[in-house]
């Protein structure tokens, strides 16, 4: 009898590893090219960064603020509007409604064009219209599996951002139009490539061309998608508070340029996590999508242990070379030093970086994304933020203080949204998914006549 119950728990240990085994294949099939992608094209920044930083101190600040304050502002933007497209094609993909998905990629473009039109008077028309088109392209290119042709494109226009950037700052002596040049050149090859991609032919089953179906039931997509916006908005916006407040302390440029190193180190970091994000959201939508309630609570679990072992790693890689960190980026004594201070507060944000970014994925799979907008409000504006004021001005600790004070919101950020998580009824979250499939759910004629009356 000892024997058996020995070999049954045997077998059972054997039937998980070969589960986990499995489920981390899916996982990095999505995580991977995604995080290729992420990094690639956040590289840019941080590239841009180190040469502009090599010019002096003072344009490094001044591009912090460009790039911290507005870049930020955008991608916030940008990324949360598009991440509704993430939801709703990963949970068409995993219920096989594969020709819904090109209508909902055209009602998330018409939803974008109508924000880009409305920022107009902040940003360029055209530049703008574009990127928005970029993203929904890649959440739509990730939730079929299809995302790798996304990270290869990402990574040859950064291999070229860095040739041009060397060409324009090194050789050519442009300065900061110079890298601003070679960062919008880079950007154009990779969305150029994904709408060739798509509208190529590589994805017949999911793209059959425009359709007027993409203008009917906008209104729950663009509900949606405002949660999504507003979810990613409160996170971005939080870091470039943090340097506008950083901006008002003494030695202002040399407190700006340091908090925007290390703001971009966790940047970098944030977006290798985001393969992560993107594995957990379209594992979780597919799944879903699909009815298996088990298989998606099973994937959170191998997702948000394997994220966990990427963030513990980059946690000592950051407190190891916390010195040389800064050097990368400037040659100023006084904002390597600033940095150098701030290693270990640093090394917890990049640890904090991988709970963060697999929680946010779940909820997008789940189309939870009102949910991570209420928490990220609280935790960032009315307790983060407080804390950093009071510490980096009343304290007089300065950065130092206001880091505190994010890290604090962060954390509060986490414990949330782990709570959220582990009470989710995922039985429950498959019977919602199924009811607005199907209430959003076109026949394939009814798509077709809609295809041919354009």
């Amino acid at each position: 009898m000892e024997e058996r119950l020995i070999e049954s728990e045997a077998k059972d240990i054997n039937d998980l590893k070969k589960r986990i085994w499995a489920e981390n294949k899916k996982i990095w099939k999505v995580g991977f090219p995604a995080t290729l992608a992420r990094v690639s094209q956040y590289g840019m920044f941080v590239v841009t960064q180190s040469f502009i930083g090599h010019v002096g101190e003072l344009e490094l600040a001044g591009y912090a603020l460009i790039q911290i304050i507005t870049v930020r502002f955008a991608n916030g933007i940008l990324l949360g509007m598009s991440s509704a497209t993430d939801t709703l094609c990963g949970q068409a993909f995993g219920a096989r409604q594969y020709h819904m998905m090109g209508v909902y990629l055209q009602r998330s473009w018409i939803i974008n064009f109508l924000t880009a039109t409305m920022l107009l008077p902040v940003f360029i028309f055209s530049g703008k219209i574009f990127r928005l088109l970029a993203f929904s392209l890649q959440k739509f290119l990730q939730t079929q599996l299809k995302n790798m042709i996304v990270g290869w494109l990402s990574a040859a226009s950064f291999v070229v951002h860095v040739i041009l950037s060397w060409i324009f700052v090194s050789k050519l002596n442009w300065g900061i139009p110079g890298a601003m040049t070679a960062m919008n050149i880079s950007s154009w090859l990779v969305i150029i490539g994904e709408l060739v991609y798509v509208f190529g032919g590589w994805c017949p089953d999911t793209w059959r061309g425009f359709t007027s179906a993409a203008f009917t039931d906008l209104v729950p997509v663009i509900k949606l998608s405002i949660s999504s916006g507003l979810m990613l908005c409160l996170e971005f916006w939080y870091n470039a508070l943090l340097v506008l407040l950083a901006g008002y302390m003494e030695n202002a440029a040399t407190q700006v340029s340091a908090l925007s190193i290390c703001l971009n180190i966790t940047g970098w970091e944030f977006m290798l996590c985001v393969g992560f994000l993107t594995a957990s959201s379209v594992r979780v939508s597919n799944e879903l999508g699909r009815g298996d309630a088990k298989a998606a609570k099973f994937s959170v679990k191998v997702i948000f242990f394997t994220s966990l072992c990427v963030g513990v790693l980059f946690f000592f890689v950051c407190l190891v070379f916390d010195s040389q960190i800064a050097k990368l980026f400037t040659n100023e004594q006084d904002v390597i030093k600033a940095v150098s201070s701030l290693s270990l507060l640093l090394a917890l944000s990049v640890l904090l970086n991988s709970f963060q970014t697999v929680l946010t994925g779940v909820a997008v799979g789940a189309g939870r994304q009102s949910m991570v907008a209420y928490v990220n409000m609280s935790s960032y504006y009315i307790v983060g933020v407080p804390i950093g004021v009071v510490l980096g001005y009343v304290a007089h600790l300065q950065i130092k203080g206001i880091w505190i004070g994010m890290t604090i919101g962060v954390v509060l950020q986490v414990l949330l949204l782990g709570y959220f998580t582990s009470k989710t009824n995922w039985d429950e979250q498959v019977i919602k998914v199924s009811k607005h499939l199907d209430r959003w759910l076109l026949s394939k004629s009814e798509e077709s006549n809609n295809e041919n009356s354009i």
